[in-house]
């Protein structure tokens, strides 16, 4: 809110000095616009705008459409949930206003969402983009960052998974003959339900 009404002062102001140069500026300041100063004066005032600042956060409703931003919310002051990752951005598709409810978002996987104008998210890229192309130098420095080693079931024995044990690589432990299963006993292949069951109609 203090925001808007800060944009909305800085607009009145320029729009005043525009029209009425003669109440704020002196006489040297009006001479001196001839000479360029007044022009430069008047694109610091542009630049003013918060919605042309890399890292302003404000509603999606007072940005202008092909801005780039991240850190985005779903549902007004929820905080940010899309576009967090290192060096990703979104792209403002639609207009965004007060009048309409919802702007178009193109995501970094491509995907368009309607997000409501009231959200508000952070102008710019999310730094650090080389950060998918960095290597680990050795087994270690996974370790380091907290990710501990998958281990398949079929290496394991009978006691700690369901697929260990058996000659050869076989996932049916003994005459039990199933299929893929979790370490806990549930099929993993597409098509098992593990949610609640809808009611039918």
């Amino acid at each position: 809110m203090a925001l808007s009404r800060a944009r909305l002062a800085s607009s009145t102001l320029f729009r005043s000095i525009l029209h009425r140069p003669s109440q704020f500026l002196s006489t040297r300041a009006i001479g001196s616009a001839e000479s360029g100063e007044f022009s430069s004066m008047m694109n610091q005032m542009f630049t003013m705008d918060p919605s042309s600042q890399i890292g302003s956060c404000m509603p999606l409703g007072m940005m202008r459409i092909g801005t780039h931003i991240h850190n985005i919310e779903i549902r007004p002051g929820q905080g940010g949930k899309l576009v967090r990752a290192a060096g990703t951005s979104a792209k403002i598709l639609t207009e965004p206003s007060r009048s309409t409810r919802y702007c178009e978002i193109k995501l970094p996987s491509g995907a368009k969402k309607l997000i409501d104008t009231r959200c508000r998210a952070t102008v710019g890229m999310v730094s650090n983009p080389e950060h998918g192309k960095k290597k680990l130098r050795k087994a270690g420095q996974s370790r380091w960052l907290g990710r501990r080693p998958v281990v398949r079931g079929v290496a394991m024995n009978p006691v700690d998974h369901p697929h260990g044990g058996g000659e050869g690589r076989s996932k049916s432990s003994g005459s039990h003959g199933r299929g893929s299963r979790t370490p806990w006993g549930k099929p993993t292949k597409g098509g098992y339900k593990t949610g609640p069951l809808k009611r039918r109609k």
